[in-house]
């Protein structure tokens, strides 16, 4: 009996052993759950994605809203002015300039407000689950540093 005949010996009994044991079956059912679990963060990061581009959409209406209003605003002051007009030609000129730059200032104002709110809940949606991915991917002392790491990096994107 030569050496390569006891390890196919061996290499079957342990092949035999590992299937006794159900190593098979510990290892479907493991990658599984795995798969389960990659489809649970899938699903969770589709429904951020969605809220965030719902509150995207109604940051973007706010907008519109305030453009509307600021567009009433200088409709009501190009109607004062024409009633001014016949008192005096230089009432008039000075109340169209104070008008409109109260007007423009409000819409930047509005603008870079309804920019900023957006991009922060942009911001923390996409670091939740950012955050939430890699957690669970990566372990360890590396995964504690690769996380901070790629958090700092997408807020510094995203701002």
């Amino acid at each position: 009996m030569s050496a390569e005949f006891w390890v196919a010996v061996a290499f079957f009994m342990f092949i035999g052993l590992l299937l006794y044991m159900k190593v098979p079956a510990m290892i479907t059912e493991s990658l599984d759950q795995r798969a389960e679990a990659i489809r649970k963060e899938l699903d969770q990061a589709r429904r951020l994605r969605e809220e965030a581009q719902d509150l995207l959409a109604d940051y973007q209406q706010k907008q519109r809203r305030a453009d509307d209003e600021a567009k009433a605003i200088i409709e009501n002051a190009e109607r004062e002015a024409m009633a001014i007009k016949e008192q005096s030609e230089k009432a008039l000129k000075e109340s169209i300039e104070r008008r409109s730059r109260m007007a423009e200032e409000k819409i930047a104002r509005s603008e870079a407000q309804a920019l900023n709110e957006v991009r922060g809940a942009v911001i923390d949606a996409a670091t939740a689950a950012a955050e939430k991915v890699l957690a669970t991917r990566v372990q360890g002392a590396v995964a504690g540093g690769l996380v901070e790491q790629s958090i700092r990096e997408l807020k510094g994107k995203l701002n």
